[in-house]
């Protein structure tokens, strides 16, 4: 009855109404416990009532209908308090699981144990995020970016000793088109693991493939899951976003990297860097920011407060370059730290015209080279082939004024979004101004 009442949700009324048989809940479809741990099914009835009619002299039998009624409300309010009891009692055990797997990493002989904010969200918070990857639309693009897709092919089919008999591990797998690389390059298993529904297309393209005797497929995010081996020898995953670190997949790597990968193995792509250069392109500066001061014949200057602090990611045109470029950061993935992802660094652009400086531009460059005699890279640079990340674009609300040869000298602050960890606050500390921008 219990299950009947939880699964129907029906009315007292309904209830009350019912013949003397046949029962609806009589059926074997409400055997099963639509709650887990019902509290409810682990009490017996009679004995309530036994004890309740032993307390008040009244015989079941004689029992008012509304009696009945008063303790089967009273029943279920403490049902009720019990599974908000549990909900608390789960909220604490998430809490104190992330607390033991820090006491572990942290025992790990010169590894970060850090867990990171991205590890600590429930896998409800991290819903949105992987739900955007569950859209074919961004796949197909991301496997339509030659530069991406083949660089990852070619460090893998022109390194074929690096994963000759080797277990592999895909972080965020998506298609699996890098667990399908790094099976015909000789890899002995590979594990490949998304939280994503893509991960269901990518299981029929694994047997499509007849690779599911070397490719097994695991749905969930890795800091929940665990793997069917205790080590891995290769950590692979295309986790860069917009100006590298935007949506903080690096972070899933490094506890992947921290909790599964041998000694003498390797996270690859291994070596990533962060470059700035400044940009002299006044119509796009109108466009977006002098746009403002006259909307229509209306002044809505008040906007570019809004407007500047949101970093723009598109292309950037190699002309409009007026220094060269600068590398700010330089991230080893077999080393880095969580705590090294949000970092400070003075730079220095050395300008190449005189012209007055509209913004400063950023982007990666990723390397494949640990162990490889094949070395392999890549750019997402204005100077080169354009890439699905494009250019992060911090555009400054006043121009500043700049000649050749000089140094254009800055600082650069980047940061997590505590509220949402997997967006950025970068900061620039430029001349007589300090600007905060959001990736997100």
């Amino acid at each position: 009855m219990i299950n009947f009442i939880r699964s129907t949700k029906c009315a007292a009324s309904f209830l009350t109404g019912l013949p003397d048989a046949p029962l609806p809940w009589e059926s074997e479809d409400f055997l099963r416990p639509v709650l887990q741990d019902d509290l409810l099914l682990q009490t017996d009835p009679e004995e309530l009532c036994e004890d309740s009619c032993a307390s008040t002299g009244v015989s079941p039998g004689a029992e008012s209908h509304d009696a009945l009624q008063r303790r089967a409300q009273a029943a279920e309010e403490r049902a009720r308090s019990s599974e908000e009891a549990l909900t608390r009692a789960m909220d604490d055990l998430h809490k104190l699981k992330l607390l033991a797997q820090g006491l572990v990493l942290n025992a790990g002989s010169g590894k970060s144990g850090n867990l990171g904010s991205v590890a600590e969200l429930r896998e409800d918070e991290d819903e949105a995020y992987f739900g955007s990857y569950g859209h074919y639309g961004i796949h197909e693009e991301m496997l339509k970016d030659k530069v991406r897709t083949e660089s990852y092919r070619d460090f893998m089919y022109r390194n074929p000793d690096a994963f000759r008999d080797k277990v592999v591990l895909d972080v965020g797998c998506g298609t699996g088109i890098l667990s399908m690389f790094a099976a015909r390059a000789g890899a002995k298993q590979v594990i490949a693991v998304d939280q994503s529904e893509i991960i269901y297309q990518a299981m029929d393209i694994v047997r499509s493939n007849q690779l599911e005797d070397k490719i097994t497929l695991i749905k969930g995010r890795i800091e929940d899951i665990q793997l069917p081996v205790q080590t891995v020898d290769i950590i692979i995953s295309e986790w860069m976003g917009y100006f590298l670190l935007f949506e903080s997949m690096l972070d899933s790597v490094l506890y992947a990297r921290d909790l599964y990968l041998a000694d003498g193995g390797s996270v690859y792509p291994d070596l990533c860097n962060i470059s700035l250069a400044a940009v002299g392109d006044a119509q796009k500066h109108q466009e977006h920011i002098a746009f403002w001061d006259d909307v229509y014949g209306f002044n809505m200057g008040c906007m570019k407060k809004a407007v500047v602090p949101e970093a723009v990611v598109e292309v950037v045109k190699d002309d409009t370059l007026i220094s060269e470029p600068a590398v700010i950061q330089t991230f080893d993935c077999n080393r880095v730290c969580l705590s090294d992802l949000e970092f400070a660094s003075e730079f220095s652009l050395k300008i190449t015209a005189s012209t007055e400086c509209t913004a400063i531009v950023g982007y990666f460059d990723i390397f494949f080279e640990k162990g490889c005699g094949n070395k392999v890279m890549f750019s997402t640079g204005p100077q080169v082939t354009k890439t699905h990340w494009k250019q992060t674009v911090f555009l400054l609300e006043r121009p500043v004024s700049v000649q050749a040869g000089e140094e254009l000298r800055g600082k650069i602050i980047v940061r997590k979004n505590k509220k949402d960890p997997r967006s950025l606050w970068v900061t620039f500390d430029l001349g007589d101004g300090k600007q905060t921008y959001s990736l997100q």
